[in-house]
């Protein structure tokens, strides 16, 4: 075989494999408590920095946290990004509810390189926000509005999306586009999570569900509405 055939039967195949949808990346070996405990950590170490002052600001209003620990962005020839990540709702009482899990994939073609991994927490601003999740998937920008959340010591502004987001990568802010990514549910994990297939319905709104591993991240949430 030529170089040169080699080269277009390398970039080929690449190009496949990230045609494939972005849920590979989220469908990884990773335990369901695993992704729970770095949901935890992603929540704090954003609530401490000070640049996301809107972010704790936003959560005493906000009706549901999506926090996806993870989000990687990128590919070869094929752009695309992918994460998994769990929703937790604030119930009549003003307290938080058991994590159901959830993914986003976005895939966005053009020429690129290289990648980039992002954490992400975003915040459900109405009951409608936290309804629209209940679906099998939801597409941002589509279905529901998304914006990205004032960022900066004193942030602060007026925004009126289903969703607010916000994005830390490297310890820094990112402008990550969240329009066009595709949340869905992760059966798979909330079954393994909660030892029987529960819906997020039953999970966050009903309380069926019961596992004492996820304590720690429904303090680090009742401890950012005080």
């Amino acid at each position: 075989m030529t170089t040169r055939r080699r080269f277009i039967k390398t970039a080929l195949g690449l190009g496949l494999a990230a045609t494939l949808p972005m849920r590979a990346w989220a469908e990884s070996a990773e335990t369901p408590q695993a992704l729970v405990d770095r949901a935890r950590i992603s929540l704090e170490e954003m609530l401490a920095h000070p640049d996301y002052s809107a972010l704790k600001k936003g959560i005493r209003n906000a009706h549901g946290v999506l926090i996806f620990p993870q989000v990687i962005k990128g590919g070869f020839f094929l752009g695309g990004s992918g994460g998994s990540g769990v929703l937790l709702v604030k119930n009549a009482k003003g307290d938080w509810s058991l994590p159901a899990f959830y993914t986003m994939g976005s895939v966005s073609f053009g020429l690129q390189f290289g990648g980039e991994a992002a954490e992400v927490v975003m915040l459900a601003n109405s009951s409608k926000a936290v309804d629209s999740l209940y679906a099998s998937s939801l597409k941002l920008g589509g279905d529901a509005s998304v914006a990205a959340g004032p960022v900066g010591a004193g942030g602060k502004g007026s925004i009126t999306a289903d969703f607010v987001s916000y994005a830390k990568s490297k310890g820094a802010f990112v402008g990550m586009s969240l329009e066009g990514s595709v949340l869905d549910v992760r059966d798979s994990l909330n079954s393994a999570y909660y030892g029987k297939p529960l819906t997020p319905i039953e999970i966050v709104r009903d309380g069926k569900a019961a596992n004492a591993g996820a304590d720690a991240l429904r303090a680090a949430l009742r401890k950012a509405t005080k």
